[in-house]
Parts: structure tokens; C-alpha cells; sequence
């Protein structure tokens, strides 16, 4: 009987155990009625614009920087009474060589200071070749220091004396900075052309210097012309064991400007001597195809190369002429190219200023530069300073206190600064062996147009006036309407 009533029990609280566990599974899976989950909202897909025309625009109020614009433009038989650019690929130019900025030792440092990856992602952005990055194409880079580095030095300096024979000579001073950066932008574009310009020779083969210990002012003695050709020699040769080409040099900056530091003067009767009797002769017996390019100035004195090229012993020498735009009009560089139409017409440096407006810069850069230089026959188009830090250094004692780099690069941050924009609105749809083509001076529509190498062609314009325009790109009698914004800046890409 006890069993009995044992067993009962067990089955019982079995039974219990059973039926809780049922009602517990059912209230976990219960069906009634739940509150609907909250949807996000569905964001309707882009619709990308059917277009013959890309069009990337940058506005002065910094609107739009370097933006590819999402509209319409394709080219009919339409006709209306816009103002008309009509871009003709049967007559040509020029060849370009490409656009970019000068890798100052200032810009290399403060590139160079960034993190790995950072500038890893920077050099990317500014020098590979795809549709996604700049491209930058050409580069001028200073022998020595220029007044955009954190100190004076040359390749040659001695506490006393001289060094005639060159012993004391190294480029060691660059492989902190300058000569690291240079390797990666070259694996990132094996292609790019590189300009090598001095600021100042060795201060011991220099007479009549004004300050900064040699290194301002002054000129080269005579009894070192040929010593400072190897210098030039050994220079390039010294690079090239580091995986650099130097594709052209110039034998002085500015060298009619005795007073930035560094600085040397050079008359045009010197430059030619020197380039004559000795440059060019030295560089012919190194076996070096290095490009010599003379002046490399202000376009107020084209007297100065056309001195140069008038000479029958340099004129074969010499490549070409450079210039700058701190003084006289860049219309001044056809007559150069009209006296020596083999040879060729650069543009090498301009800055801009911190204490400049994006719009203005924007404005008048392009205008004169990317517009004014390319039609008047230069192969490229140079930007003063790559980068600079917050402060807008390094520079030298008495070296440009308010040149903004096209990159401010401050506490890992980086800025890109209106020369940035200036040179991508080019650089990055203009790629080197491209020809200038024929298109219209068009009142307050400054324009130039190029076609590449895969055949397509490419247009950017300047709308100058103070009002929005809406104008005509025609081709192949056909045409498109586009509408600038007063002051903006557009580059139009189509095949």
C-alpha cells in the first residue's frame, strides 16, 4: 500500500512538472499580437543623369570643390543665342608635360611628419593616375635649399675655404625627408616629370653676398663656373642612384631677385657663359639627357632668355624658357615662343598668399595660369609650395612668411587650400602627352582646351564675371548648354 501510494505521488508532480513546462513553452512562442517593428524610412536611389558631358565644377564661395555635378548635358543640333565656345581638335599646339606644385624641403618635412596610413592615403590622393585622384603630373623641387626650408644649406658647404674638387659634396641632407617622399610619389607615378632648381650655389664659390652668412645675395665667381657645373653633374647623378630622374634643371631661381634667402644673382650674360662654356658641355660629356630650361622669372623681362637663345653656342643647349608671373602679363610669353618656336615655354611658380580669398585666388589663378599660361604656349603649370604646417613654415629667416601651401598640414590634420583646386581642375583631366586645341577668347569666359592621348577632349572655364552665365560648348556642330555660377570654375570632359 505504501508503495502504491508513493508511485501516485510521483506521477503526480511528474504531471505537474509536465504541464508547467507546456504552459511556459506556449507563452514563449505565443502569437498574439505584437507591436510592428519601426522601418527606416527607404532613401530613393540616385538617379544619375544621362549625360554626353562629365562636368566638375568648384565655386567661390567653396559650395562645390572639385565636384562632379549630376546633370544633363548632351550635345544637339539645337540653337539658341548663348556666347559660344566651340572647341576645333583640327588645330593644335602644344604638347603638355603636365600640372602640379613645387615639393619644397618644407613640404617634404611636413608630409613626411604625417602618420604611415595618413600618408599613405595622401600621397594616393595627390599623385595616382585614376579617376579617383588628382594625378598631379610634374613637380619642381629646389637643389639645396630654397627659402621654403627649415634652414639654409647647399650640397657643399665647408667651415673655411673652398672645395674645388668637390670632395666634401652630399646629397645626405635630403634622405630625412625630401628623398623618402620622392621615392613613394615615383612608385605611385613612375611617370611623373621632376624640375631641379638652386637657390644658391655653394656660398664659397660665391662673391659679393649681403647676409644670412653667404647664402643671400651675390653672384658666382668666374674661377667656379666649371666647378659649379659638376656640382649640377654630381647633383643629378647623385639622385639618379636614389631612383630619381631629374628630367630638366634650371641654373638659377629668380636670378634677378638678390634679396630672398637663399638667393644668387645671375645676369643674362652670366647664364649664358656658364650654360655655353660649361652646363652644357658638362652635362653632354656625363652622357645626361637632363633638359636645361633657362630664366626662370618674371614674364617683365623675356629679354633675359631671348639673350640666351640669341646666342648661337647656348641657344643648342637649351631646351626652353621659365617663368613666373610676380611681375609683367603672361600674354608676354608668345613673343618667346614666336622668336624660337622649337623651343619650349614652362611655367614654373606662383604662389598663393594667406592672405588671399579662395574666390580671388581662384579667380585670377586659373585665368592666368591654367587658361593664360596654356595659351600662350606653356607645357606645364606649376603651384608654389605643396604643403605647409599651421604656421605656414618652414621657411628661412627672411624666407616667404605668407605662402599658403596648397595642403595646410597641422597636428595630422590636412587642409586643402584653393592651389590645391587651382592645379586638380587641370591635373586630374589633363594628363601629359595631351595637346592644346583651339578654342575662343570669349569675354569673361577665360577657356582652354585640350585632347588627350585616348581622344578625349577637355575643357575648363573660368566664369570672371560677377554674375551667373550660361554659355555654349560646341563641337562637331553640335552644341551643349552649361551654367556657371559667378566666379566658379568648371572642367567639362567628354569623348
Amino acid at each position: 500500500m505504501k508503495k502504491s501510494i508513493f508511485q501516485i505521488a510521483t506521477v503526480f508532480i511528474l504531471a505537474v512538472i509536465l504541464f508547467t513546462g507546456i504552459s511556459c513553452s506556449k507563452k514563449a512562442v505565443s502569437t498574439s499580437p505584437q507591436p510592428n517593428p519601426v522601418t527606416p524610412p527607404v532613401t530613393p536611389p540616385v538617379t544619375v543623369a544621362k549625360t554626353d558631358v562629365t562636368m566638375w565644377m568648384t565655386t567661390a564661395n567653396r559650395s562645390s570643390l572639385l565636384e562632379k555635378q549630376n546633370i544633363s548635358l548632351l550635345f544637339s543640333a539645337a540653337t539658341n543665342a548663348n556666347q559660344t565656345i566651340a572647341v576645333d581638335t583640327t588645330t593644335t599646339y602644344q604638347s603638355i608635360d603636365g600640372f602640379g606644385f613645387c615639393l619644397t624641403g618644407g613640404s617634404a618635412s611636413v608630409i613626411n611628419g604625417l602618420a604611415a596610413a595618413q600618408q599613405d592615403a595622401l600621397l594616393k590622393e595627390l599623385f595616382l593616375t585614376d579617376s579617383t585622384h588628382i594625378g598631379i603630373s610634374y613637380l619642381r623641387i629646389s637643389i639645396g635649399a630654397s627659402d621654403m626650408s627649415a634652414s639654409d644649406f647647399t650640397y657643399d658647404e665647408v667651415p673655411s675655404g673652398t672645395d674645388v674638387s668637390l670632395s666634401s659634396f652630399s646629397i645626405d641632407q635630403e634622405k630625412t625627408d625630401l628623398i623618402p617622399v620622392l621615392k613613394k610619389i615615383i612608385a605611385l607615378n613612375p611617370k611623373i616629370k621632376i624640375l631641379a632648381t638652386p637657390w644658391t650655389a655653394p656660398t664659397w664659390m660665391k662673391v659679393n653676398t649681403t647676409g644670412n652668412n653667404g647664402f643671400t645675395g651675390g653672384s658666382l665667381n668666374t674661377s667656379y663656373y666649371d666647378v659649379y657645373a659638376t656640382y649640377f653633374v654630381k647633383y643629378i647623378q647623385a639622385m639618379q642612384a636614389q631612383g630619381i630622374t631629374i628630367d630638366a634643371i634650371t641654373p638659377q631661381n629668380e636670378p634677378l631677385n638678390a634679396n630672398n634667402n637663399p638667393a644668387m644673382v645671375m645676369q643674362p650674360v652670366e647664364e649664358c657663359n656658364f650654360i655655353k662654356n660649361n652646363l652644357g658641355p658638362q652635362l653632354k660629356t656625363a652622357g645626361l639627357s637632363t633638359k636645361i630650361i633657362i630664366y626662370d622669372h618674371n614674364t617683365d623681362r623675356t629679354d633675359y632668355p631671348l639673350a640666351i637663345l640669341a646666342d648661337p653656342v647656348a641657344n643648342p643647349f637649351v631646351d626652353g624658357s621659365a617663368f613666373h608671373l610676380y611681375a609683367g602679363s603672361i600674354d608676354a610669353l608668345t613673343p618667346v615662343h614666336n622668336a624660337y618656336p622649337t623651343k619650349n615655354v614652362y611655367f614654373t611658380e606662383q604662389y598663393t598668399a594667406s592672405t588671399g580669398g579662395f574666390g580671388g585666388d581662384l579667380n585670377w589663378h586659373i585665368t592666368n595660369l591654367i587658361v593664360g599660361a596654356t595659351k600662350n604656349w606653356s607645357r606645364n603649370v606649376l603651384e608654389w609650395n605643396l604643403a605647409t604646417d599651421g604656421f605656414l613654415g618652414p621657411h628661412t629667416a627672411g624666407g616667404c612668411g605668407v605662402c599658403q601651401g596648397a595642403l595646410t598640414i597641422s597636428g595630422g590634420v590636412v587642409t586643402r587650400n584653393v592651389s590645391y583646386y587651382i592645379i586638380a581642375h587641370a591635373a586630374k583631366f589633363v594628363r601629359p602627352g595631351a595637346t592644346r586645341i583651339a578654342s575662343p577668347d570669349v569675354a569673361n569666359l577665360p577657356n582652354v582646351a585640350f585632347k588627350n592621348t585616348d581622344g578625349s577632349k577637355v575643357l575648363i572655364v573660368m566664369n570672371s564675371a560677377s554674375a551667373s552665365q550660361t554659355f555654349n560648348i560646341q563641337f562637331n556642330g553640335k552644341s551643349v548648354s552649361s551654367t556657371l555660377a559667378a566666379g566658379a570654375a568648371a572642367t567639362y570632359v567628354w569623348k
